[in-house]
This record gives C-alpha cells, structure tokens and sequence, in this order.
C-alpha cells in the first residue's frame, strides 16, 4: 500500500495550532479552573509537581504528539481526496469519535475520572481534530 503525499508545511502548521490551542484550552481563560478541581487537585499541587519534572521536555513532546496526530489526519484526509473544510473538518470528527474519544472514554471509566473531565479532555481532542482537519484538507 502505498501513503499519499502529505504536504509537511501544513502538517506542522497544523501541529502548531493544536500546541497553541492546548495552551488557550488548559489556561484560565478557558478550563483551568474546573480541570484543576476535576482532577482533585489545587493550582498549588499541580505547580509543586510540575517544578519536579522538565517542563520544556513535557511542552515539546505535547507538541510532537501534535505533530503526528497532524500527520496521520494528512494521510487520512489525503486518502479520501478531501479538499474542502468541510470535508476536512468531517474527517476530524470522524477520526476524533472512533479513535480519541472512544478509546479516551473507556480509560476514563476504568480510571474512574469524573465526566466533567473526560469532557473537558476530549472536547479539546474534538476541536484540534476538526481545525487540524480543515487545515491540512484545504492546504494542499
């Protein structure tokens, strides 16, 4: 089987954007507040943790975990020809429903989190599925 071509500057654009909208997504802006209370934790806990662990290698992994989510979405989307940001925005959310949000629903059940917070995980999952999507459909 041969993997279409991908268009690489898209693919890190893309990875780019879902990086800045994890950044929007997790700040107080957005979530921070009721994704800290989810998880049981206080601004406190979470800071102290995060002093014990490389902060920049955290950041740059997350950010090549959007990378490769960027490029398979590419791969997938350029399987199915999609050129439109409909079409992309649609390969998304159909990527995001059977892949993330399935397999990330079943890991918050047996990890017994509460549904606020699969939610607010997720729905960030949705959203940089569906903008990746429209990006690398249109961007060709």
């Amino acid at each position: 089987m041969m993997l279409p071509a991908v268009n690489y500057l898209a693919v890190l654009v893309s990875g780019i954007v879902i990086f800045m909208l994890g950044g929007l997504w997790y700040s107080p802006v957005l979530f921070a507040k009721p994704w800290i209370a989810l998880m049981g934790r206080t601004e406190e806990e979470l800071r102290a943790e995060a002093a014990k662990k490389s902060m920049p290698l955290m950041y740059f992994t997350v950010f090549v975990c959007g990378l490769v989510t960027a490029a398979v979405l590419a791969i997938v989307i350029n399987n199915f020809g999609a050129t439109t940001a409909g079409a992309g925005a649609c390969i998304g959310a159909l990527c995001w429903l059977g892949f993330a949000a399935t397999t990330s629903f079943g890991s918050s059940l047996f990890s017994f989190e509460p549904p606020k917070l699969w939610l607010i995980n997720s729905t960030y999952n949705l959203v940089s599925f569906v903008l990746a999507g429209v990006i690398l459909a249109i961007w060709r």
